[in-house]
């Protein structure tokens, strides 16, 4: 009875949730490949074919390394838009464009230190080549120029913020009491305006901004890159400070209050224009550095970098569960590993669709996200 029982259940779930069946099955068939792969054994399909090949160790850790460094960045912008939903109630569609902005000014100041007095100041701001040595030959690092490197960060970050706050104050505030809705399309009007004034000050030509050579180290017969060191550092260390601004501040307390009940927050005495801003200001920093830290791993930038990764930061704010930060940064985790590790069995060209595959099985079965997060407007 119990036998039976069990069964009714296991086709009553199938039937039920057939997509989420299938998944779980192609997920244990990837893992057994995967560790088939690892352990050098092909699995023959015919006699002239095998499924698959042997993969080694060093390039499997490789690409999980890559997938952490990735999925950093779309969590840290992630924790930006995470918040602003939260508190605001809206989806901010220039999110993508603050993460273009940070990017941008934090390599324009990084550039104007680096390569001071070997080209125009004009055009080192600007991130072009002048009559002097162009960014590419400048070729800022973290080994021959950190203090240009560490005013980057800096500056991405304070530009950002104004960028943010002015947009707040202009656009956002006076549609503040119209709903998400309104929001949420002018926030789209924001982007495009951001992005073309980008395009218009930087250029739209795609460019190298950092050194590539010197800035690795062995590691177990892996070169680690410093770029890379460099920015899990900087990342794991912002989401340690907005996890302790969020939990011992008075601050924070007040943000994840409004977060709960914004009108419940105001007749209690907190000061919600105040926590808004407050909102926007570490939104927008976060940002603005997640920006610049993607440049300094991948080491080129163009004015439309950060509309490329806005549908990955979605991607991994929804898995995690809109309006959680902690969401944010697990869902990004999970977005990046899975971006890099199916290159073991799909081309770099459709990568991309394995990451928005897993998202969209958890719109389906958990819309809350792995965190619970708040209902969407």
């Amino acid at each position: 009875m119990g036998v039976n029982e069990s069964l009714q259940r296991g086709r009553a779930a199938v039937r039920g949730k057939p997509f989420l069946f299938l998944a779980g099955v192609a997920g244990l068939v990837l893992l057994a490949d995967l560790l088939a792969r690892l352990a050098g054994v092909e699995v023959p399909i015919t006699a002239e074919r095998s499924f698959g090949g042997s993969l080694s160790a060093l390039r499997f850790g490789g690409l999980v390394w890559n997938g952490i460094v990735v999925g950093l960045i779309f969590g840290l912008a992630g924790i930006g838009l995470s918040m602003t939903y939260s508190i605001l109630n809206f989806a901010n569609f220039s999110h993508g464009d603050l993460v273009t902005t940070g990017a941008f000014t934090g390599w324009g100041a990084a550039l104007l230190i680096a390569g001071w007095g070997g080209s125009s100041a004009g055009h080192l701001l600007s991130v072009r080549a002048g009559s002097g040595a162009g960014p590419n030959a400048i070729g800022a690092s973290v080994v021959q120029s950190p203090l240009a490197i560490l005013v980057g960060v800096i500056v991405a970050a304070v530009a950002t913020v104004l960028v943010t706050v002015a947009a707040d104050r202009i656009v956002y505030k006076p549609m503040r009491d119209r709903g998400g809705i309104p929001l949420l399309i002018a926030s789209i009007g924001v982007a495009l305006a951001l992005r073309y004034s980008i395009q218009f000050v930087y250029g739209a030509r795609n460019r190298g901004v950092t050194a590539t050579e010197g800035v690795g180290v062995p590691f177990y017969g892996v070169s680690i890159d410093l770029h890379e060191i460099t920015l899990v550092i900087v990342a794991v260390g912002l989401m340690l400070g907005t996890h302790f601004l969020l939990q011992r501040t008075k601050l924070g307390k007040a943000m994840r209050a409004m977060a709960d009940n914004k009108d419940l927050a105001l007749v209690t005495g907190i000061p919600t224009e105040r926590v808004v801003t407050a909102t926007w200001v570490l939104g927008g920093a976060l940002a603005g550095v997640s920006g610049y830290l993607y440049v300094l791993e991948r080491g080129t930038i163009e004015f439309n970098l950060g509309w490329f990764l806005l549908l990955f930061i979605f991607a991994a704010v929804i898995l995690g569960g809109i309006g959680s930060i902690y969401g944010a940064i697990a869902g990004g985790l999970v977005i990046g590993l899975v971006h890099e590790v199916s290159l073991i069995w799909i081309s770099s060209d459709f990568n991309a669709a394995a990451a928005f595959v897993i998202m969209i099985l958890v719109l389906l079965y958990r819309p809350e996200g792995l965190f619970g997060g708040v209902t969407t407007a």
